[in-house]
C-alpha cells in the first residue's frame, strides 16, 4: 500500500491546479485520472481576471494569456441577429493585473497545467486509473485505484481525498454526497467549428434572445468559433446536430467553409453538493456545485474553490491547524457558489426565456439600460460576490463590511527596487499590507516578517483602503479584516 498526504482524484484544470497549490505548500499529492490522455477539444471558454490570479500562483497565467482571446464583452442580439444593446469591457481597466476576461483553449490550459506538474517532484500524475471505493478512519482514508488496462487492484493510504472529478463525481457518490437543485435542468447542443467569416468577428459574447431558439456565439482562440443552441422540446441533440439541420441553424452567422470539430448534447443544471465535507474527503469544482454557462463562471469556482481550500489543507497537515479549520470549506464556498449561480439563472432568464411578447419587452428594455452606467458596468463585471462573515472573515466595522471577504487589488507595484504584481510581494502566506506611518504603503509576510515599503504608483490601493489604516490578507488573497488603527499618543500638558 502506497502512503500519501493528499489523493486529488481528477486531472483536469480543478484536480492539476488544486495539486501545484498543494505542492507550492510543501504536501507531496498523487492525481489519479480515468482518462489515459486529455480531451483535446474546448470545454470551458471563459476565465475571468480573478481566476487568472490562481493560475499566477501556479505559474500558467502567462501562457494562457498568451494564447486567449481578449473577451470584448457581451452583446444581446435577437432572432434576426441585430445588436439590441453591446456591454463593451475597458481592457484597460485591470484591478487584478489581468485582462477583465479571456477566451480561451482549454487544451491548451490543460497542457501548461501538466508540463508545470511534471516539474515538481511532490506531485505523481497517474493517468488511466479509475476510483472504486472509499474507506476511512480517524488517521486517513483507504482508496481501491482499478487500472483501466485490466490490471490488478491497488490501495492507497493517503491523509485526504480531494474529489475534484466532475459532474458524476465518483468521490461523491461513494460519500453519499447529493446534488440540490437551484433551478430547472436546460438541454443545450453545442458546436466548436473552424468556419471563415467575410469580415472580423467581435471577440466577445454574442447571446441570442430568440424566443423560438436561444442560442449564443464567440469566437475562440486558433481559428475556432463555438455556437450554443437550446433545445426545444421533445427535441434531441443528435437530431439538430444532422448535417442539414445544423448547417441551417449556423448559416444566419455568416459562417463559411465549416469544418466541425465537435457537437454534444449538454444538460445545463444548476446544483450544489449537500456535501463538501465527509470527514477527511473533500469536493472541489463540478464535483460540488454545476452552474448554467450565461457568466462563464463554470472553470471560475472550482478554481475559486481549490484555491481556497489548498492553504487550508496544508496548514492541517504541517499542524499549524486543526482539521476543524477544513469546515470552513463548504461554509466559505457553498454560499458563494449558489449566489453566482443565482446571478447565471436569472441573467439566462432575462437573456432567453419567453415568447414574441418577452422578446419584444426585452428589446425594450436593453435599449434604455444599456445608456445606465450602473446597468452596463453590472453587465460585464467580474467581480465576484464577497464572503460570509464567518472565522476567517470578520466584516466588524464599516471598514470591515467594506473590505473583509473580497479580494484584495493587484496593480503593478515598486518593492524591492523592482516592479512586481502585488501577490508576488504578499507571499504565498498570510501577510499584512497596511499605511505606513512615514506615508506610503508597506507589506508584511506574517507572522514574522520584515515590513517592506511598497509604493503604488497608480494610487489603486491607497483608493481601495480609503480611511481603512490596512488589511490582514489571506494566502488566497482574500482580505480576513481591517487593521485597528494605532492608538493615539497623548498630547504633553503645558
Amino acid at each position: 500500500m502506497v502512503d500519501v498526504p493528499v489523493l486529488v482524484v481528477g486531472a483536469g484544470p480543478v484536480g492539476l491546479t488544486a495539486a501545484l497549490l498543494l505542492a507550492a505548500g510543501g504536501v507531496e499529492v498523487l492525481v489519479v485520472e480515468r482518462h489515459r490522455r486529455p480531451y483535446g477539444l474546448p470545454r470551458a471558454v471563459h476565465l475571468d481576471d480573478e481566476v487568472l490570479r490562481v493560475l499566477q500562483e501556479v505559474g500558467v497565467a502567462d501562457s494562457v494569456v498568451a494564447g486567449a482571446l481578449p473577451m470584448a464583452g457581451l452583446r444581446l442580439i435577437d432572432a434576426r441577429l441585430r445588436t439590441l444593446a453591446e456591454f463593451p469591457r475597458d481592457p484597460a481597466r485591470r484591478p487584478n493585473g489581468w485582462p477583465p476576461g479571456v477566451l480561451f483553449s482549454q487544451p491548451q490550459l490543460e497542457q501548461a497545467l501538466r508540463a508545470e506538474v511534471a516539474r515538481r517532484p511532490s506531485v505523481t500524475l497517474q493517468t488511466g486509473v479509475q476510483l472504486v471505493a472509499l474507506t476511512q478512519d480517524d488517521d486517513g482514508v483507504d482508496a481501491l485505484l482499478r487500472p483501466a488496462d485490466g490490471g490488478p487492484d491497488r490501495s492507497v493510504r493517503a491523509r485526504y481525498v480531494l474529489g475534484c472529478d466532475g459532474a458524476g463525481s465518483t468521490v461523491r457518490e461513494l460519500t453519499g454526497g447529493r446534488m440540490r437543485d437551484l433551478g430547472r435542468p436546460d438541454r443545450w447542443l453545442v458546436v466548436d467549428a473552424r468556419a471563415r467569416f467575410a469580415a472580423p468577428v467581435w471577440p466577445g459574447v454574442h447571446q441570442v434572445g430568440d424566443p423560438h431558439r436561444a442560442a449564443t456565439f464567440m469566437p475562440l482562440p486558433g481559428g475556432r468559433y463555438r455556437w450554443e443552441f437550446r433545445l426545444r422540446p421533445g427535441e434531441t441533440a443528435e437530431e439538430l446536430a444532422a448535417p442539414g439541420r445544423l448547417a441551417g441553424l449556423l448559416a444566419p452567422f455568416g459562417a463559411t467553409d465549416i469544418a466541425v470539430e465537435r457537437s454534444a448534447g449538454y444538460t445545463y443544471r444548476a446544483q450544489v453538493a449537500d456535501r463538501w465535507r465527509t470527514g477527511r474527503v473533500l469536493l472541489a469544482g463540478d464535483a460540488a456545485h454545476l452552474t448554467p454557462p450565461f457568466i462563464g463562471q463554470g472553470l471560475g469556482l472550482g478554481l475559486r474553490d481549490v484555491h481556497q481550500l489548498a492553504w487550508k489543507l496544508a496548514a492541517v497537515l504541517d499542524g499549524r491547524a486543526a482539521p476543524a479549520l477544513l469546515d470552513t470549506h463548504q461554509a466559505e464556498r457553498a454560499p458563494h457558489a449558489r449566489a453566482l449561480l443565482r446571478v447565471a439563472l436569472l441573467l439566462g432568464r432575462l437573456m432567453t426565456r419567453g415568447g414574441r411578447g418577452a422578446a419584444a419587452a426585452r428589446a425594450g428594455l436593453l435599449a434604455g439600460a444599456r445608456r445606465v452606467p450602473a446597468v452596463a458596468a453590472l453587465a460585464v463585471s467580474t467581480r465576484t460576490p464577497p464572503l460570509r462573515r464567518g472565522p476567517l472573515v470578520d466584516r466588524r466595522g464599516s471598514a470591515g463590511r467594506r473590505l473583509a471577504g473580497t479580494l484584495v487589488p493587484q496593480p503593478v507595484v515598486r518593492a524591492g527596487g523592482r516592479e512586481s504584481r502585488l501577490d508576488d510581494v504578499l507571499g504565498p502566506g498570510w501577510a499584512e499590507l497596511a499605511r505606513s506611518p512615514a506615508g506610503g504603503l508597506t507589506v508584511r509576510r506574517l507572522p514574522a516578517g520584515e515590513p517592506l515599503a511598497v509604493e503604488d504608483p497608480d494610487g489603486v490601493l491607497e483608493h481601495w483602503l480609503g480611511r481603512a489604516p490596512g488589511v490582514v490578507v489571506r494566502p488566497d488573497r482574500i482580505v480576513r479584516g481591517v487593521l485597528r488603527p494605532a492608538p493615539r499618543r497623548p498630547r504633553s500638558g503645558r
